[in-house]
């Protein structure tokens, strides 16, 4: 019987370690999930809104520092006409990182 009681008491200790270790990493998982994933899942939330809406006329920049005019819209594609020849190149939407006004001019 005493046997059966110290096997008792000895699984009840290992319940409250398994507690004891699984709170700190909750904790860490909850701070890495505010501080890192919350954000970029915003980030990416914000930058597939703004692919939506692309529309012929918009300055835009890639990926690759392109800079240039939406000339038209595609399903997956837009094509630019990059200065100083309005040299016409189709570039993924994926490839755009901002929308924006041209580079030394005011946007109003």
């Amino acid at each position: 019987m005493e046997l059966l009681g110290s096997l008792m008491q000895a699984q009840g200790g290992q319940g409250g370690s398994f507690a004891a270790l699984a709170l700190p990493l909750l904790f860490i998982f909850g701070i890495f999930y505010f501080l890192l994933i919350l954000p970029q899942q915003k980030r990416q939330k914000k930058w597939q809104g703004m692919i939506n809406e692309l529309k012929a006329g918009d300055f835009v920049t890639t990926s690759g520092g392109i800079q240039g005019r939406i000339f038209s819209v595609g399903d997956d594609y837009v094509q630019l006409r990059v200065p100083p020849d309005n040299l016409r190149i189709q570039v993924a939407k994926a490839a755009v990182m901002s929308v924006g006004a041209e580079e030394g001019k005011e946007s109003k």
